[in-house]
């Protein structure tokens, strides 16, 4: 079902729909685009009503090309990846030229904004490391940075008086700015009780994440705290990794079927060493572990202390060590 050409009303409402959701599917599209084409027919007698299951993908791309044309000249670009967990192709609204201070900077006010660089610090610093790359943070642990460390805070010597003051967040707050990260699209929530970056989120802060967080003079094979799938060249957050801690090979679940089917053998190309598929990137580098199942069964289920302990015990959490929990 081919829409007509040119760029009118129709489409105008569709990327009103894209600006509304800030991610789209090609079956949450389809209603969206029915509703359109219906919108479009109403008063011609001879037309048949569209149903959603009619709307084929090549009419949902054009929709998309067309959007993805109209917003150029300001600045943002439609882009699409898939979920790494889901696997659905999402297409998502991209700001081209702004960072997240700028861009949340109208939601949030500064302390929340604060606060977040704290969580997105920890997601891919804190508990980020080469022995569990976890990439994730539970409310619990996004609970005990409410409130800037006191270095940030003080200011130094003589300027403390000119420094500006970041009061933190109370706990009720923080779980309100959660809430809000993951109903503007930016942060997910897993089964399991972790929050991590969502695709839309990843496309449009890759080069902020790669800015901030990698070194840029580090070797080729240096291991870096934003990580690309070998197959693809996507970030990876939920993943698998090389059984050789030191190796940087890393690929999507959903990449590495084809990855290893255009190769001969299942031998790590860089290192050499047999690729196992039970090394994770993301929450599973928690959740897979002994000690989580053992002591999720134990506890009857209380997740987010599970996690503090075991990324404690991975070496992942050297920077707590000696800092007293904000009450």
């Amino acid at each position: 079902m081919a829409h007509s050409s040119g760029y009118g009303d129709g489409n105008r409402a569709f990327l009103q729909a894209l600006l509304a959701h800030g991610t789209l599917t090609y079956e949450e599209a389809k209603p969206i685009i029915a509703a359109i084409i219906n919108a479009d027919n109403a008063g011609d007698e001879e037309s048949e009503e569209c149903r959603p299951d009619q709307v084929q993908e090549e009419t949902f791309l054009e929709y998309i090309d067309r959007a993805s044309a109209a917003v150029s000249m300001f600045d943002y670009e439609i882009r699409s990846t898939q979920h790494q967990v889901t696997k659905e192709r999402i297409f998502a609204l991209v700001n081209t030229t702004s960072d997240p201070q700028t861009q949340l900077a109208t939601i949030f006010s500064p302390e929340e904004l604060s606060f977040i660089k704290r969580v997105l610090d920890a997601m891919f610093e804190k508990f980020n490391r080469p022995r569990m790359e976890s990439l994730c943070i539970t409310e619990m642990q996004a609970i005990k940075l409410a409130r800037p460390p006191r270095r940030e805070s003080q200011g130094d010597g003589d300027d403390q008086s000119q420094a500006p003051t970041d009061r933190g967040l109370k706990h009720s707050e923080v779980e309100t700015v959660l809430e809000s990260l993951v109903e503007g699209g930016w942060f997910e929530i897993s089964k399991e009780g972790f929050y991590s970056l969502t695709p839309r989120a990843l496309l449009e802060l890759r080069p902020w994440l790669i800015d901030m967080y990698n070194d840029p003079d580090a070797e080729p094979n240096e291991w870096q705290r934003i990580k690309f799938c070998e197959a693809c060249k996507e970030i990876v957050t939920w993943g698998l990794r090389c059984s050789d801690p030191d190796c940087t090979l890393r690929l999507h679940d959903i990449c590495q079927e084809a990855f290893w089917r255009s190769r001969r053998g299942t031998a790590c190309p860089k290192c050499s060493r047999e690729w196992t598929g039970d090394h994770y990137v993301g929450e599973r580098a928690i959740t897979m572990t002994e000690a989580y199942q053992r002591g999720k069964r134990r506890s009857g289920g209380h997740r987010s202390t599970l996690a503090d302990e075991i990324v404690h015990e991975q070496g992942g959490d050297e920077e707590s060590e000696g800092e007293e929990e904000d009450e």
